[in-house]
């Protein structure tokens, strides 16, 4: 059995029956599913998952009905990318950009920014915006998965913000010049950020 913390529960009418419908995620692979539960679990609960059987505290309490992995996503470092991270329309492809180090020194270990950022955060982020969660949510989700992550590898999340910031600054400072053209413009949409968009709209066109 895999564990999936529960990141957000909504109330469903089913037939009459009311039914509860569970958002949780293994932070590790990363992977999201979506629960069918005939029981209310609290955000931050810990399911365990085999197969399509959810359980709770040992009792089956619903099943999968949907489930996304990060196994087959792709990570791009071949744009430029204003918030350093982003993802496609589709979900299919994650970026960190080109000019941020895809491996960051950190206390003395090598941390991989693709799977921290891209795989822990921006994928995280877009399986929440697709769920119609609104993007302030959606990034403090992510957050929180990249967060337990990294500290999973054996350093604390204060050095790795601090090395992770120091990057972001030499990337903010940047005009772009070459953007994904199947970037997802929702943050930059939700943050009303016409500076950023003029730059991406502009660089689509060079």
């Amino acid at each position: 059995m895999e564990n999936y913390e529960v990141i957000s529960r909504i109330d469903k009418k089913d037939g009459g029956n009311d039914k509860i419908e569970l958002i949780a995620i293994n932070y590790i692979e990363p992977t999201i599913v979506k629960v069918d539960a005939n029981e209310d679990i609290k955000k931050g609960g810990i399911l365990q998952v085999n197969g399509n059987e959810v359980y709770y505290s040992g009792k089956l309490i619903g099943q999968v009905k949907l489930a996304k992995s990060g196994k087959d996503i792709k990570v791009s470092t071949d744009y430029d990318i204003k918030y350093t991270g982003g993802y496609s329309l589709d979900g299919k492809t994650v970026y960190l950009d080109e000019h941020f180090p895809p491996v960051l020194n950190v206390a003395g270990k090598q941390i991989d920014a693709r799977k921290t950022i891209g795989l822990h955060h921006e994928l995280p982020e877009k399986w929440m915006a697709d769920e119609d969660y609104e993007y302030p949510y959606a990034h403090e989700v992510a957050t929180g998965i990249e967060k337990k992550y990294v500290e999973s590898l054996g350093v604390t999340w204060q050095d790795y913000c601090r090395e992770v910031d120091k990057n972001l600054r030499q990337v903010y400072r940047r005009t772009l010049e070459k953007s994904p053209p199947s970037l997802d413009l929702a943050p930059y949409l939700y943050c009303r950020d016409r500076e950023a968009l003029g730059e991406i709209r502009k660089s689509e066109d060079l």
